[in-house]
């Protein structure tokens, strides 16, 4: 009976749903999370006869008999709409107002990227990530800086001692890409480029469309919980309904075993 298997791939659609949103409001408090979005498609039909088709006194036939076989995962999406700003007067506390992920190196020498601004210093002054990985370009923080201001476009200055005017230690650069949804997301608020994605194209923020960075700020997780636990029981009852297909082609088939004794 199709019915059996048709349901089983709706229940399995809808464990991936439940799956995916479990994901997202887990990561309701992480920053710079984007959320995930499920999507599917129908599977492959069993055509009985093609539309268009002509019956045995060659009048055409308007429509064809396809029965189809259920549905199938084709994409997690990722969303890259921007979160709510929390305000924690950390200036290594970075978010981006707009288009843009900061660029920071794997100890391997890989570049990856992130909306996580939570910005420290390591012991050699250099500003890193929570994980140790240095901020691409690397800007390093004298020992003796009072107090380090990073405005929107990037600039990092740092005041130090006996100078009234302040130190230029660099200037942050953001990267962007055609297809973000395409990049990789690999954990720990890190993603990776993709053939999908295309090659990354870096600028300077708050210029020919980049995002200004926001010092002081941190970008939230873009997760509507009220939205997530709606999704949440919608998929409860697609998946119940499906279960409920099962139990009714079980019963089928019991009333057809009892015929035939």
């Amino acid at each position: 009976m199709r019915a059996l298997f048709t349901a089983a791939t709706g229940m399995e659609a809808q464990q991936a749903r439940i799956d995916t949103i479990a994901n997202n409001i887990a990561n309701v408090g992480t920053t710079g999370f984007k959320k995930a979005r499920v999507e599917f498609q129908d599977l492959f039909y069993e055509t009985l006869r093609a539309p268009g088709s002509t019956n045995s006194d060659g009048a055409i036939l308007p429509t064809g008999v396809q029965v189809g076989h259920g549905v199938q995962l084709s994409a997690i999406n990722t969303i890259f709409t921007s979160g709510d700003r929390v305000a924690t007067g950390n200036a290594l506390d970075l978010a981006i107002d707009g288009l843009g992920f900061f660029q920071v190196q794997r100890p391997t020498g890989d570049t990856v990227y992130t909306r996580d601004g939570t910005f420290k210093l390591d012991g050699d002054g250099n500003i890193v990530t929570a994980q140790g990985y240095q901020l691409i370009p690397t800007i390093t923080v004298p020992s003796d800086a009072i107090s380090v201001t990073i405005l929107p476009d990037g600039t990092v200055n740092a005041q130090q001692p006996g100078s009234a005017t302040p130190t230029n230690l660099g200037q942050i650069q953001l990267a962007r890409f055609a297809n973000p949804a395409g990049l990789s997301v690999v954990g720990g608020n890190l993603l990776e480029v993709t053939e999908a994605s295309g090659d990354p194209e870096t600028g300077t923020p708050d210029q020919n469309g980049f995002g200004a960075v926001a010092s002081g700020f941190l970008e939230g997780s873009n997760v509507e919980v009220a939205e997530e636990l709606v999704q949440m029981i919608l998929a409860q009852r697609a998946f119940e309904v499906s279960s409920r297909v099962i139990q009714a082609g079980d019963e089928m088939l019991r009333i057809a075993a009892q015929l035939t004794q």
